[in-house]
């Protein structure tokens, strides 16, 4: 399946960012948040999760550790501002309003 077009990703990406600020650490390994993801709908395959988590870092949204063939990922300033709604990172679904 061709993911280049992927219209889920604006979707995905904040999915990754509600998942990392809800752990007491603010962080998640790769293998989770697929697991988040698919029970959420997008079932997408571990190469196009790193991918995500990459733009995300370089957006500086997470930061990123690599351990072999996981990826830890790790919610930073920017990123929990943007879940907040006090700014927004461009190609990242903005977060409903509380109590939307």
């Amino acid at each position: 399946m061709n993911y280049e077009n992927d219209v889920v990703r604006p979707d995905a990406r904040l999915i990754i960012l509600k998942a990392l600020s809800k752990q007491v650490d603010e962080r998640l390994h790769s293998g989770f948040i697929a697991k988040e993801l698919y029970q959420l709908g997008i079932d997408r395959p571990r190469e196009w999760v790193h991918g995500e988590l990459d733009w995300l870092e370089q957006m500086g949204a997470v930061t990123l550790f690599r351990a072999d063939s996981v990826v830890i990922a790790t919610l930073t300033e920017k990123g929990a501002r943007h879940m907040r709604r006090a700014i927004v990172i461009e190609g990242i679904d903005r977060p409903s309003r509380s109590g939307e």
